[in-house]
Formats: structure tokens, sequence, C-alpha cells
């Protein structure tokens, strides 16, 4: 199972659904994820929480005059497929409107701050 395909699905559905919070599974690898889409902009508040003896999060999206912030989240590389760019293949999404998440050596982060560090990585997701 592609467990982060599925984090951006029920955050993409549920925002659409004009939920406030969606709660997913708990990992290492979504929280800073969810950390970084924090850092753009795109969602609200995360919290750890503990339910039924499970670690979950819970996410608060963000709306702007009712209407998502959060147009279109892709999932670029995939357990079938991964995808790797360097440095200089990094480009900005939708003209600087969007946002590629990365997983690169330095950690997960936005590609504007990849091409800051000059490191490359797996494209996790592109949204904007």
């Amino acid at each position: 199972m592609d467990t982060i395909g599925d984090m951006l699905v029920k955050i993409k559905n549920a925002s659409n659904a004009s939920h406030e919070m969606v709660t997913l599974p708990y990992s290492k690898q979504k929280h800073a994820i969810l950390e970084c889409l924090k850092k753009e902009g795109y969602i609200g508040r995360i919290d750890k929480k503990t339910k039924k003896g499970q670690d979950v999060i819970e996410v608060g999206l963000i709306y702007v005059l009712d209407t998502p912030k959060i147009n279109e989240i892709t999932r670029i590389s995939k357990p079938s497929r991964r995808i790797y760019m360097g440095v200089k293949e990094l480009k900005p999404v939708k003209n600087g409107r969007g946002v590629q998440i990365l997983s690169t050596p330095k950690g997960i982060m936005a590609d504007k701050d990849a091409r800051k560090e000059l490191v490359g990585g797996e494209v996790i997701l592109s949204i904007w």
C-alpha cells in the first residue's frame, strides 16, 4: 500500500468536501511532509494524538473565501516508479504558485529550499 498516496487522497477529498479537519495514521515521514506543507501555507495546524491505542495526526485545512487552499495535490514518485531530480532539474510549479516536496539527503523539504541548499532528491508530491 502507498500510505503517502492515501494521505494525499484523504486531504484532497476532505478539502473538496469542506471539512475543517482530517485524521490520518501517524508516521514520521507523513509528519515531515505535513510540516513542510504547513510551512508553505497549504495546511493549518498539525496535532499528534493517540486514539484507541494508535497514534494519529489531525490536520487542520485552510480555506480562503470558502474555497480550499489546496486546489490540486498529485503524487509524483510512486512505489512502482520512483522519480528523482537533481537541483538543476527543479523548476517552479505553476509559475511559482505551486510547490514540489522532495525527500533529500538533508531531509524532506520544498523545492525552493532544495534549490537554496543545492540538493536534489526524490520528488514526493506536487501541490498548487
